[in-house]
């Protein structure tokens, strides 16, 4: 058996020198996704059974299309992905072809809704005027910053309460916050805690804050857009940590623009890396490069669990955290 390696081993080395011993560890030659397509209708990649892939593969494969999937070695049974986002891979088409997808869930809730609690602080205290004047050598500026809010006593709308939702409620809770959420369905006490459960129209409503934790996909794309901003309070404050294409980037644009979001602290983008010029050139917006998961810990953790499905996909022939799609069929 085969295993292609997309991307690389940063820190589970050990862990990934293991598997030499259940499977010829192979890496393609193809430098773009063009190439990879040929290398992989050329047969140069026959036997490969697990595909392992990183996130930042997708600048040399290109994401995981149909295109990709079709092109694939017919031998490809799973494709193992470090991250807990999945939405590069066309699930319904690696469904169609047999191969099971798997993701790391988990491992990355505390390191992203540090993230998102760290982006929430910086935009309610609009932070990132006094940060840019600072830098630029002018103190606070010609003028004072802007005044910003505490967070205690904020009603906090949590959109998607998994387990990065979850572990914001307990961090949220820290600062006397009030957290209201809205999912696909209302978890039991013991997974909400004190957490209220609201519809997605009382979410936009209601909250002061409101943190994006949803995945990425045909039902979620600008979930958040014109009207959904237009319910929202004036002066509200967005946190996307998720995927950028769950907002409208156009229409948050405009939202700031006009006031109606006061400020933003963003970690994911529609069109990554480019960026909305609106928001780039908005001192109210407090922006990161994706870097929700960027942590010595959580890396290594991720890596542990991907190689961990490659180990069980090899000698069990299952996966230990297939994606939700396919669960049942895992």
């Amino acid at each position: 058996m085969k295993v292609l390696l997309l991307g690389r081993i940063a820190h589970a080395i050990d862990a990934w020198k293991s598997l030499s011993s259940l499977a010829e560890i192979i890496e393609p030659h193809a430098q773009n996704r063009h190439e990879f397509i040929e290398e992989c209708r050329s047969g140069a990649l026959d036997g490969i059974v697990v595909i392992y892939r990183t996130f930042e593969s997708v600048e040399t494969t290109g994401r995981f299309d149909d295109e990709v999937i079709l092109s694939l070695p017919a031998s490809v049974r799973f494709i193992c992905h470090n991250g807990a986002g999945y939405d590069q891979i066309d699930v319904q088409s690696c469904s169609k072809r047999g191969i099971k997808v798997s993701n790391t869930p988990d491992v990355v809730n505390d390191c992203t809704a540090d993230t998102a609690m760290f982006l929430i602080l910086g935009a309610l205290r609009r932070l990132n005027v006094p940060m840019t004047t600072l830098r630029q050598g002018t103190w606070r500026g010609p003028q004072q910053p802007p005044l910003g809010h505490n967070p205690e006593g904020k009603t906090l709308g949590i959109l998607g309460m998994g387990g990065i939702g979850r572990n914001m409620l307990r961090k949220a809770e820290a600062f006397d916050m009030r957290v209201i959420y809205h999912n696909r369905r209302k978890l039991d006490e013991g997974c909400a805690g004190v957490a209220e459960y609201v519809t997605f129209e009382d979410l936009l409503e209601k909250s002061d804050i409101i943190s994006v934790n949803l995945p990425l996909n045909t039902e979620t794309r600008h979930i958040i857009s014109t009207h959904e901003f237009g319910q929202m309070k004036d002066g509200v404050v967005i946190v996307n940590t998720a995927r950028g294409a769950v907002i409208d980037e156009a229409a948050l644009v405009k939202a700031l623009d006009c006031g109606k979001v006061a400020s933003a602290g963003l970690d994911v983008y529609e069109n990554e890396p480019n960026i909305h010029p609106g928001l780039t050139t908005n001192p109210h917006v407090l922006l990161l490069p994706h870097m929700g998961t960027w942590t010595v810990e959580t890396q290594a953790a991720m890596e542990e669990k991907t190689i961990s499905n490659v180990r069980s996909a090899l000698e069990t022939g299952a996966l230990k955290t297939p994606i939700a799609e396919h669960v049942r069929s895992c």
